[in-house]
């Protein structure tokens, strides 16, 4: 079963998120954290979905105003991919920055994650633009 809960930055259970995202989203393509980048986490609402003990997916929110969160480093373990964790994780995190009193979720989207969140009703905004070496489009929902 699905437990999806914040972690604190610094944790056991946040270098747990760190060594999932940097497997599913950095090392494909060749890149990894800066530690300076990691450190400017602290300010961020870090959420995590653990199967029994076991990290399973997670994602950052990073306050851009006070009406706008932004969600990043969106990664499920990729053997359970297609099992509905990220959209889980997605519809915890909008109900906890709806109850911090956010306005809108905005979120850089790579192409191929583009659907994925269209059937969570977020829409693109702008032209496609280039991010960590692959074409990304910024979306939005309002909470």
């Amino acid at each position: 079963m699905l437990k999806i809960r914040t972690v604190r930055h610094g944790s056991p259970e946040y270098w747990e998120t760190i060594q999932l995202r940097r497997r599913i989203l950095r090392t494909p393509l060749g890149l990894d954290f800066d530690p300076e980048d990691l450190e400017k986490e602290v300010r961020d609402l870090h959420i995590a979905g653990f199967d029994l003990a076991r990290l399973v997916g997670c994602l950052v929110l990073t306050p851009e105003n006070a009406e706008d969160i932004k969600m990043r480093q969106v990664a499920v373990d990729d053997q359970i991919q297609g099992k509905g964790i990220g959209t889980e994780l997605v519809i915890f995190s909008e109900r906890l920055a709806r109850d911090r009193g956010y306005k809108r979720m905005v979120l850089s989207a790579r192409d191929t994650a583009v659907p994925f969140y269209e059937r969570l009703k977020y829409a693109k905004e702008g032209d496609e633009f280039e991010e960590v070496t692959v074409p990304h489009w910024r979306m939005v929902k309002e909470l």
